[in-house]
Protein backbone atom coordinates (compact mmCIF):
# COMPACT_ATOMS: atom_id res chain seq x y z
CA UNK A 1 0.00 0.00 0.00
CA UNK A 2 2.55 1.97 0.67
CA UNK A 3 4.52 2.15 -2.65
CA UNK A 4 0.77 2.54 -4.20
CA UNK A 5 0.62 5.71 -2.13
CA UNK A 6 4.13 6.90 -3.38
CA UNK A 7 3.45 5.74 -7.06
CA UNK A 8 0.08 7.53 -7.25
CA UNK A 9 0.68 11.18 -7.13
CA UNK A 10 3.40 10.34 -9.74
CA UNK A 11 -0.01 9.06 -11.81
CA UNK A 12 -2.37 12.01 -11.09
CA UNK A 13 0.56 14.28 -11.99
CA UNK A 14 1.17 12.62 -15.07
CA UNK A 15 -2.75 12.92 -16.19
CA UNK A 16 -3.24 15.77 -15.01
CA UNK A 17 -0.27 17.23 -18.06
CA UNK A 18 -2.38 15.49 -20.46
CA UNK A 19 -5.88 16.81 -19.48
CA UNK A 20 -7.62 20.13 -20.40
CA UNK A 21 -7.18 22.51 -17.67
CA UNK A 22 -10.51 24.45 -17.40
CA UNK A 23 -10.58 27.03 -14.56
CA UNK A 24 -12.50 26.79 -11.85
CA UNK A 25 -13.65 23.15 -13.01
CA UNK A 26 -13.17 20.59 -9.54
CA UNK A 27 -11.10 18.18 -11.37
CA UNK A 28 -8.73 21.11 -12.01
CA UNK A 29 -8.72 22.04 -8.72
CA UNK A 30 -8.12 18.96 -7.05
CA UNK A 31 -5.39 18.29 -9.43
CA UNK A 32 -3.69 21.70 -8.85
CA UNK A 33 -3.73 20.54 -5.01
CA UNK A 34 -2.55 17.00 -5.60
CA UNK A 35 0.50 19.00 -7.48
CA UNK A 36 1.20 21.03 -4.86
CA UNK A 37 1.13 18.45 -1.78
CA UNK A 38 5.16 17.63 -1.25
CA UNK A 39 4.07 14.73 0.52
CA UNK A 40 4.54 12.07 -2.23
CA UNK A 41 8.20 13.78 -2.80
CA UNK A 42 9.17 13.44 0.68
CA UNK A 43 7.78 10.17 0.94
CA UNK A 44 10.45 9.09 -2.33
CA UNK A 45 13.60 10.64 -0.57
CA UNK A 46 13.28 8.47 2.19
CA UNK A 47 12.54 5.35 0.07
CA UNK A 48 16.05 6.52 -1.93
CA UNK A 49 17.40 7.51 1.48
CA UNK A 50 16.88 3.60 2.89
CA UNK A 51 17.83 2.42 -0.36
CA UNK A 52 21.17 3.94 -0.24
CA UNK A 53 21.28 2.80 3.31
CA UNK A 54 20.90 -0.68 2.56
CA UNK A 55 24.39 -0.38 -0.29
CA UNK A 56 25.90 1.27 2.30
CA UNK A 57 25.36 -0.65 5.08
CA UNK A 58 26.31 -3.76 2.69
CA UNK A 59 29.57 -2.26 1.97
CA UNK A 60 29.80 -1.79 5.41
CA UNK A 61 29.41 -5.49 6.51
CA UNK A 62 32.15 -6.78 3.42
CA UNK A 63 34.43 -4.30 4.25
CA UNK A 64 34.20 -5.38 7.84
CA UNK A 65 34.83 -9.28 7.52
CA UNK A 66 37.57 -8.51 5.09
CA UNK A 67 36.07 -9.27 1.91
CA UNK A 68 37.46 -6.31 0.30
CA UNK A 69 40.47 -6.32 1.22
CA UNK A 70 41.13 -9.60 0.41
CA UNK A 71 39.58 -9.45 -3.00
CA UNK A 72 42.22 -6.19 -3.25
CA UNK A 73 45.46 -8.45 -2.31
CA UNK A 74 44.09 -11.35 -4.35
CA UNK A 75 43.83 -8.96 -7.86
CA UNK A 76 47.28 -7.12 -6.13
CA UNK A 77 49.08 -10.85 -6.34
CA UNK A 78 47.78 -11.86 -9.58
CA UNK A 79 49.18 -8.64 -11.18
CA UNK A 80 52.74 -9.11 -9.44
CA UNK A 81 52.41 -12.97 -10.85
CA UNK A 82 52.11 -11.68 -14.46
CA UNK A 83 54.26 -9.55 -14.17
CA UNK A 84 57.09 -11.70 -12.63
CA UNK A 85 55.81 -14.05 -15.43
CA UNK A 86 56.84 -11.17 -18.14
CA UNK A 87 60.01 -10.92 -16.90
CA UNK A 88 60.30 -8.58 -14.18
CA UNK A 89 61.80 -11.07 -11.23
CA UNK A 90 64.49 -11.37 -9.03
CA UNK A 91 67.24 -12.84 -10.39
CA UNK A 92 70.33 -11.60 -8.46
CA UNK A 93 71.01 -9.36 -5.48
CA UNK A 94 73.90 -7.40 -6.02
CA UNK A 95 75.87 -5.68 -2.63
CA UNK A 96 78.54 -3.08 -3.03
CA UNK A 97 80.31 -1.84 0.77
CA UNK A 98 80.07 -4.93 2.45
CA UNK A 99 83.18 -5.58 4.83
CA UNK A 100 81.47 -6.54 8.59
CA UNK A 101 77.86 -7.37 7.75
CA UNK A 102 77.17 -11.18 7.29
CA UNK A 103 75.77 -11.81 3.81
CA UNK A 104 73.26 -13.73 4.91
CA UNK A 105 72.43 -11.42 7.43
CA UNK A 106 71.64 -8.67 4.43
CA UNK A 107 69.12 -10.92 2.33
CA UNK A 108 67.60 -12.05 5.29
CA UNK A 109 66.96 -8.76 6.36
CA UNK A 110 65.83 -8.05 2.44
CA UNK A 111 63.66 -11.15 2.87
CA UNK A 112 63.97 -11.71 -0.64
CA UNK A 113 64.13 -15.11 -2.59
CA UNK A 114 65.10 -15.68 -6.56
CA UNK A 115 61.79 -15.45 -8.86
CA UNK A 116 59.70 -13.48 -6.60
CA UNK A 117 58.39 -10.49 -8.52
CA UNK A 118 60.71 -7.74 -8.63
CA UNK A 119 58.04 -4.90 -8.02
CA UNK A 120 56.33 -6.14 -5.25
CA UNK A 121 59.76 -5.87 -3.24
CA UNK A 122 59.94 -2.53 -1.63
CA UNK A 123 63.12 -0.93 -1.21
CA UNK A 124 62.38 1.98 0.94
CA UNK A 125 61.28 -0.60 3.68
CA UNK A 126 64.61 -2.39 3.06
CA UNK A 127 66.43 0.25 3.23
CA UNK A 128 65.23 1.06 6.76
CA UNK A 129 66.10 -2.30 8.16
CA UNK A 130 69.17 -2.84 6.71
CA UNK A 131 70.20 0.70 8.79
CA UNK A 132 69.28 -1.33 12.16
CA UNK A 133 71.86 -3.81 11.23
CA UNK A 134 74.95 -3.16 14.08
CA UNK A 135 77.55 -2.39 11.26
CA UNK A 136 75.46 -0.19 8.70
CA UNK A 137 75.67 3.15 9.21
CA UNK A 138 73.94 3.98 5.67
CA UNK A 139 72.16 2.11 2.97
CA UNK A 140 71.07 2.48 -0.49
CA UNK A 141 68.75 -0.30 -2.24
CA UNK A 142 67.44 -0.21 -5.35
CA UNK A 143 65.51 -2.19 -8.19
CA UNK A 144 67.26 -2.48 -11.18
CA UNK A 145 64.88 -3.96 -13.58
CA UNK A 146 64.33 -6.37 -14.79
CA UNK A 147 66.18 -8.91 -12.32
CA UNK A 148 68.44 -7.19 -9.98
CA UNK A 149 68.01 -5.82 -6.53
CA UNK A 150 71.00 -3.74 -5.80
CA UNK A 151 72.39 -2.74 -2.56
CA UNK A 152 75.13 -0.04 -1.48
CA UNK A 153 76.18 -0.03 1.97
CA UNK A 154 78.21 2.51 4.27
CA UNK A 155 79.59 0.41 6.83
CA UNK A 156 80.90 2.27 10.43
CA UNK A 157 84.33 2.30 11.55
CA UNK A 158 85.88 1.17 14.04
CA UNK A 159 87.82 3.69 16.38
CA UNK A 160 88.06 2.67 19.78
CA UNK A 161 86.80 0.51 22.57
CA UNK A 162 84.96 2.57 25.32
CA UNK A 163 84.97 1.50 29.15
CA UNK A 164 82.00 3.12 30.92
CA UNK A 165 80.23 1.89 33.99
CA UNK A 166 82.60 -1.19 33.99
CA UNK A 167 81.03 -2.18 30.31
CA UNK A 168 83.17 -2.13 27.27
CA UNK A 169 81.17 -0.98 23.85
CA UNK A 170 82.98 -0.81 20.53
CA UNK A 171 82.45 2.86 19.32
CA UNK A 172 82.56 4.15 16.05
CA UNK A 173 83.95 7.72 14.12
CA UNK A 174 81.34 8.94 15.31
CA UNK A 175 81.42 8.10 18.58
CA UNK A 176 78.23 5.95 18.04
CA UNK A 177 78.79 2.49 20.20
CA UNK A 178 78.06 -0.59 17.57
CA UNK A 179 75.78 -2.24 19.06
CA UNK A 180 75.90 -6.01 18.55
CA UNK A 181 79.53 -5.67 18.49
CA UNK A 182 82.52 -7.90 20.11
CA UNK A 183 84.77 -5.85 21.85
CA UNK A 184 86.96 -9.12 22.15
CA UNK A 185 87.68 -8.77 18.79
CA UNK A 186 88.77 -5.33 18.54
CA UNK A 187 91.11 -5.70 21.39
CA UNK A 188 93.78 -4.20 19.49
CA UNK A 189 92.32 -0.75 19.55
CA UNK A 190 92.49 2.30 22.29
CA UNK A 191 90.86 1.95 25.32
CA UNK A 192 88.46 4.92 26.00
CA UNK A 193 87.20 5.99 29.76
CA UNK A 194 84.94 8.99 30.69
CA UNK A 195 81.71 9.33 30.08
CA UNK A 196 82.29 12.07 27.63
CA UNK A 197 84.77 10.27 25.83
CA UNK A 198 83.10 9.33 22.61
CA UNK A 199 81.87 12.46 22.27
CA UNK A 200 85.48 13.86 21.74
CA UNK A 201 87.65 10.30 20.50
CA UNK A 202 87.67 11.41 16.52
CA UNK A 203 89.70 14.34 17.62
CA UNK A 204 91.52 12.58 20.22
CA UNK A 205 92.92 9.73 17.64
CA UNK A 206 93.35 12.26 14.88
CA UNK A 207 95.96 13.85 17.32
CA UNK A 208 96.92 10.36 18.54
CA UNK A 209 97.64 9.63 14.84
CA UNK A 210 99.59 12.86 13.94
CA UNK A 211 102.84 10.96 15.80
CA UNK A 212 103.06 8.04 13.80
CA UNK A 213 106.14 6.92 16.55
CA UNK A 214 104.42 7.16 19.28
CA UNK A 215 100.59 5.94 17.93
CA UNK A 216 101.38 2.55 18.44
CA UNK A 217 102.68 2.47 22.18
CA UNK A 218 99.33 4.58 23.08
CA UNK A 219 97.41 1.84 25.12
CA UNK A 220 94.51 3.85 26.96
CA UNK A 221 93.85 7.53 27.41
CA UNK A 222 91.36 8.89 30.13
CA UNK A 223 89.10 12.27 29.59
CA UNK A 224 89.19 14.55 32.64
CA UNK A 225 86.43 16.54 33.50
CA UNK A 226 85.07 16.54 30.15
CA UNK A 227 88.13 19.05 29.01
CA UNK A 228 91.18 17.36 28.59
CA UNK A 229 92.80 13.55 27.71
CA UNK A 230 95.23 12.07 29.95
CA UNK A 231 97.31 9.41 27.53
CA UNK A 232 98.68 6.01 29.34
CA UNK A 233 101.50 4.48 27.08
CA UNK A 234 102.69 0.96 26.79
CA UNK A 235 104.96 0.65 30.26
CA UNK A 236 102.50 2.64 31.91
CA UNK A 237 103.65 5.72 31.61
CA UNK A 238 101.03 8.48 31.86
CA UNK A 239 101.09 11.85 29.41
CA UNK A 240 99.07 14.57 30.89
CA UNK A 241 97.80 16.80 28.00
CA UNK A 242 97.11 20.49 28.47
CA UNK A 243 93.55 21.42 27.62
CA UNK A 244 94.55 23.66 25.10
CA UNK A 245 96.78 22.97 22.21
CA UNK A 246 97.37 19.30 22.99
CA UNK A 247 98.59 18.64 19.41
CA UNK A 248 101.50 20.75 20.41
CA UNK A 249 101.80 19.40 23.29
CA UNK A 250 102.04 15.67 21.61
CA UNK A 251 104.26 16.79 18.97
CA UNK A 252 106.64 17.98 21.85
CA UNK A 253 106.59 14.67 23.17
CA UNK A 254 107.77 12.99 20.10
CA UNK A 255 110.72 15.58 19.54
CA UNK A 256 111.74 14.73 23.38
CA UNK A 257 111.88 11.07 22.31
CA UNK A 258 113.70 11.15 18.99
CA UNK A 259 116.19 13.37 20.76
CA UNK A 260 116.74 12.22 24.33
CA UNK A 261 114.77 9.18 24.28
CA UNK A 262 112.84 10.27 27.36
CA UNK A 263 109.98 7.39 26.95
CA UNK A 264 113.30 5.00 27.47
CA UNK A 265 113.92 6.18 31.35
CA UNK A 266 112.53 5.07 34.08
CA UNK A 267 109.54 7.33 33.83
CA UNK A 268 106.06 6.98 35.26
CA UNK A 269 104.22 10.18 34.39
CA UNK A 270 105.04 13.64 31.79
CA UNK A 271 103.22 16.34 32.57
CA UNK A 272 102.69 18.54 29.29
CA UNK A 273 100.34 21.17 30.83
CA UNK A 274 102.43 23.93 31.80
CA UNK A 275 103.48 26.02 28.65
CA UNK A 276 107.36 26.21 28.33
CA UNK A 277 107.83 23.85 31.19
CA UNK A 278 107.84 20.00 31.21
CA UNK A 279 107.84 17.90 34.23
CA UNK A 280 108.80 14.43 34.29
CA UNK A 281 108.01 12.32 37.30
CA UNK A 282 111.07 9.28 37.76
CA UNK A 283 109.95 5.94 39.78
CA UNK A 284 111.06 6.13 43.41
CA UNK A 285 114.46 4.78 43.54
CA UNK A 286 115.50 5.39 39.86
CA UNK A 287 118.70 6.37 39.13
CA UNK A 288 118.42 10.72 38.34
CA UNK A 289 119.78 11.55 34.80
CA UNK A 290 121.57 14.40 33.83
CA UNK A 291 118.89 17.51 34.23
CA UNK A 292 116.56 16.05 36.92
CA UNK A 293 116.39 17.20 40.30
CA UNK A 294 116.57 14.65 43.22
CA UNK A 295 112.41 14.57 43.81
CA UNK A 296 111.99 12.86 40.54
CA UNK A 297 111.11 16.10 38.25
CA UNK A 298 113.22 17.38 35.17
CA UNK A 299 112.30 21.02 34.05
Amino acid sequence: MRLLTLIAPWRTESSRRGAKRRPGSKAGTKRRRLHRNPDWRFRRRVAVSALGALGFGGLIGLWSNGWIDKQADWARRSALSSTAEAGLRVEDVLVEGRDRTVRSQILETLNVARGVPILGFDPHDAKEKLERLPWVREAEVERRLPNVVFVRLVERTPLALWQNDGKLAVIDGRGDVVKGASPEAFASLPLLLGEDAPRHALKLISLLDSEPELRPRVASAVLMRGRRWNVQLDGGIDIRLPEDDPRGAWAQLARMQRENGVLERDVIAIDLRMPNRLVVRTAPGAKPQRGTSHDGEET
